[in-house]
């Protein structure tokens, strides 16, 4: 059991490289698609998901809830999927958000621009001036989500076990080349390791899910840390009322074995609307 988490620049053949991935092993695909439709299933609108996207949000954007909303329920839809096994995840920052995770391979698909710019042309019907304008869009877009959710760098091939160019290797070569890593680099103990680990980060977000989206407990910069049913609550309060409540749904959920609040009580705390 594993999971693989793709990176891919636009035009490089990650998709292609994903789907005979799938075919070899046999794993489900988790792709826009795919996180579209859950989304849209647990809360997310339409008009959200096109506006942080793989984005990075615009400045009156970025100090809204919104976009803490959109990274909530993106990594619930993630971790929902990913605590199967077994998948291959496209983008989204899932190499970033389950590298904690043993059980993940995370890989990064690139080639040469000129590669690129053909396969945008052929892709979209367009000339060579609007092929590179689209390719350099999509590389700030990328990296400037990265940058804005997870603080790191998606062109930095140390964030991935793996990058590969397609400019010498098919889909196909690819695709065994990741397959043949995965089997290499994920035995049973880090498949144990990665479902336990799994099921932690899964906790965690019910949590958060149930507390802030669910009851509307106002606990700002809610951190929730679970460890094999131990679960810790970090935040900050205006009312002790409000860390009591926070608390007690966590006691109440399914999994939860012992809680510790580090939540702070700050009364003169405010945030933005």
């Amino acid at each position: 059991m594993a999971i693989i988490a793709i990176a891919r620049e636009l035009a490089s053949l990650g998709e292609e490289t994903a789907h005979e991935l799938m075919r070899i092993n046999g794993y489900r695909l988790i792709d826009k698609d795919y996180l579209e439709k859950r989304l849209s299933e647990i809360g997310l609108s339409a008009e959200k998901r096109e506006k942080f996207d793989e984005k990075s949000p615009g400045f009156w954007a970025s100090l809204s809830q919104q976009h803490e909303d959109y990274l909530h329920f993106l990594k619930t839809a993630l971790l929902e999927a990913a605590r199967e096994n077994d998948c291959i995840i496209m983008g989204r920052g899932a190499h970033h958000i389950l590298k904690d995770v043993p059980n993940v391979l995370s890989v990064k698909i690139v080639a040469p621009m000129a590669l690129r710019i053909e396969k945008t042309k052929a892709m979209y019907h367009c000339d060579n001036k609007r092929a590179v304008q689209m390719l350099e869009q999509s590389d700030r877009d990328r990296g400037g989500f990265h940058k804005f959710y997870f603080s790191c760098n998606w062109n930095d091939s140390r964030e991935y076990d793996l990058t590969i160019n397609t400019m010498r290797v098919d889909p196909v070569t690819a695709a065994h080349l990741i397959d043949s890593l995965r089997s290499s680099l994920i035995g049973q103990d880090k498949e144990t390791a990665g479902v336990q680990k799994m099921a932690d980060l899964y906790l965690a977000q019910q949590i958060i899910t149930e507390i802030i989206y669910k009851n509307r407990i106002p606990i700002h910069f809610l951190e929730v840390i679970a460890d094999n049913g131990i679960v810790a609550l970090h935040g900050v309060a205006n009312t002790q009322a409000s860390i009591d409540s926070a608390v007690a749904i966590t006691r109440g959920m399914a999994g939860v074995r012992h809680v510790e609040s580090s939540i702070q009580l700050v009364q003169e705390f405010t945030v933005m609307p």
